[in-house]
């Protein structure tokens, strides 16, 4: 009879054997993950060429005009192609707060209130717009400037731009973009970018035209 420890032996031995000729089923050709990943946009450093070709799209007759020449530059010790994503960031965004605030400045110049807007509602009519930011409860101005501050942390968080496939605008991502709110614990409706969802049904010659125009509408606005 063979001793125990030999059997103990031999048992383990196949069992490894086993364990490392074992091989996880293949996933089926066109599976999909529920929760995969977007797979990551290829970065996109414009450079100053990129600028001076845009300008002309954007308006011929002016091209491109850099007075402060900040399109040479390297901000905070980077490169002078991320220096240029932040620039091109901060008009878009700059432009867009313009755009709003004309429209909030037709609104309030012209008394239109909300009905179900108590705040609103407690200011008085007939005042000038400038005005009616004095005029509403400070407690509604922190309201609005924290609002503001989390759309600026979510739209610079490096994860909320990685799980969904892009990058930050400084170092190759699309300047303007603003991610969707998927991660959030809360169901949010509505993306803030395209709540309609128009744009994805628009040709890709549609959207940069639009682009160019949104540009051109914000320099007008600011």
């Amino acid at each position: 009879r063979r001793p125990s420890w030999i059997l103990h032996c031999k048992m383990l031995a196949t069992a490894s054997t086993l364990s490392l000729s074992y091989a996880a089923p293949a996933a089926p050709a066109g599976a999909s993950l529920r929760h995969a990943r977007p797979a990551a946009a290829p970065p996109l450093m414009e450079t100053k060429a990129d600028l001076e070709a845009l300008a002309k799209d954007l308006n011929p007759a002016v091209g491109f005009w850099d007075p402060l020449a900040l399109s040479d530059y390297s901000f905070w010790g980077t490169s002078q192609e991320a220096t240029i994503g932040f620039l091109r960031e901060a008009e878009i965004k700059h432009g867009r707060i313009a755009m709003a605030g004309f429209v909030g400045y037709i609104v309030h110049s012209n008394d239109i209130r909300w009905t179900f807007d108590k705040v609103a509602a407690s200011v008085p009519t007939g005042l000038p717009a400038p005005a009616v930011w004095d005029a509403i409860p400070d407690i509604a101005k922190w309201q609005i400037i924290l609002f503001v501050g989390v759309m600026e942390s979510w739209r610079e968080n490096k994860v909320v731009l990685e799980a969904e496939g892009q990058k930050h605008y400084m170092s190759g991502g699309k300047p303007g973009y603003f991610p969707s709110f998927d991660l959030l614990p809360h169901p949010v409706p509505f993306p803030l970018f395209d709540p309609f969802g128009i744009s994805k049904r628009a040709t890709e010659e549609k959207k940069a035209k639009g682009r160019l125009a949104e540009i051109n509408n914000g320099r007008l606005a600011m």
